[in-house]
């Protein structure tokens, strides 16, 4: 079964360098000039926001990385709060996770409580 993730890890990979390809290669293809301010800024605007899509994929590169990486070291589906496996319909759904689903649950419920 780890070889199904691996396998889906390693293409969801692939998938997230070839945006980060378009998206530089967009950004510094176009020599585009504005004249009007408005157009300038929807511009920028647009920018921005793939940036920080971008920076997203950027921290889910490094997630899917990590994944690959347990998967090597042999502890991939084991939650790293209570040592127990970690469904697979919750990999199926997030096979970047580190906690089974009751865990996650009290995380979260902790945050919610602190005001996180």
């Amino acid at each position: 079964m780890q070889a199904v993730f691996k396998e889906l890890l390693l293409k969801r990979l692939d998938e997230l360098y070839q945006e980060a390809e378009k998206t530089v290669a967009g950004m510094t293809d176009t020599e585009e000039t504005f004249p009007d301010p408005t157009d300038r800024a929807t511009l920028e605007s647009d920018r921005n926001f793939m940036l920080r899509i971008r920076d997203r994929e950027r921290k889910l590169i490094m997630k899917i990385r990590e994944a690959l990486q347990r998967i090597e070291d042999g502890n991939f589906g084991i939650c790293e709060m209570c040592g127990d496996d970690i469904g697979i319909d919750r990999l199926k759904a997030r096979p970047v996770t580190t906690q089974c689903i009751e865990c996650k649950r009290k995380q979260e419920a902790a945050e919610r409580a602190r005001g996180g």
